[in-house]
């Protein structure tokens, strides 16, 4: 199986990276192939970049790692996804990060899934920084990785890949979740940049048995 990345800067290329060094092919799709060319060649013979449109085609899994004003354009861009899993890796960040634009009764991902016809839409890879999906190593455990979306099949594949590359992936059910997850990420957000944490940090899922 091969992922597309749609989307090569931070978040993109952290996951690429991620997945090439647990032997998954991926191919990036960026609007310019050749200004990225030696910096996805340096990801080894597992990864290649490629434009948008042909990385959309070229898998049954594809990650949207972009910022979220350029996700209806990449919908659109493909009359019928015919049902691809399209996971959703952004927010719908307001301008300064100060909130979402997006929210309360929908959330970015639900109106991507009304954009994308045929695609199975995700939510997964947004609540966390770049840094995390690079490298998953904590000493207290793995970082949470929450995944939602409306068809279950879809959900468990991504949930697949989240742990593949050493996350503790939960399922939290349907694709309206997403209005919990979207804000949950401005809470690493906001501590990361406007509490001062840094970036060396992430959130688990403290168990009973």
């Amino acid at each position: 199986m091969s992922i597309s990345i749609i989307g090569a800067g931070n978040v993109g290329m952290a996951l690429g990276r991620a997945f090439t060094q647990r032997g998954e092919a991926v191919v990036f799709g960026v609007p310019e192939p050749a200004r990225y060319a030696e910096t996805v060649a340096a990801l080894g013979v597992r990864a290649r970049v490629t434009t948008t449109a042909e990385a959309a085609a070229a898998s049954d899994v594809v990650i949207l790692a972009v910022p979220y004003g350029a996700l209806a354009a990449i919908a659109h861009g493909v009359p019928d996804w015919q049902g691809t899993i399209l996971v959703d890796a952004t927010n719908p960040l307001a301008p300064g990060l100060a909130g979402l634009s997006v929210g309360t009764t929908t959330s970015g991902a639900e109106e991507l899934a009304k954009l994308a016809r045929g695609a199975r839409v995700v939510k997964a890879f947004n609540t966390t920084g770049a840094e995390n999906m690079a490298d998953t190593r904590y000493p207290g455990g793995a970082p949470f990785m929450p995944v939602c979306g409306d068809d279950a099949e879809a959900r468990r594949r991504v949930m697949a890949l989240a742990t593949l590359i050493g996350f503790d992936a939960v399922d939290l059910g349907p694709l309206a979740a997403a209005r919990y997850l979207e804000p949950f990420a401005m809470t690493w957000i906001h501590l990361a940049i406007k509490q001062g944490y840094g970036r060396k940090f992430a959130f688990g899922v403290l168990r009973r048995d």
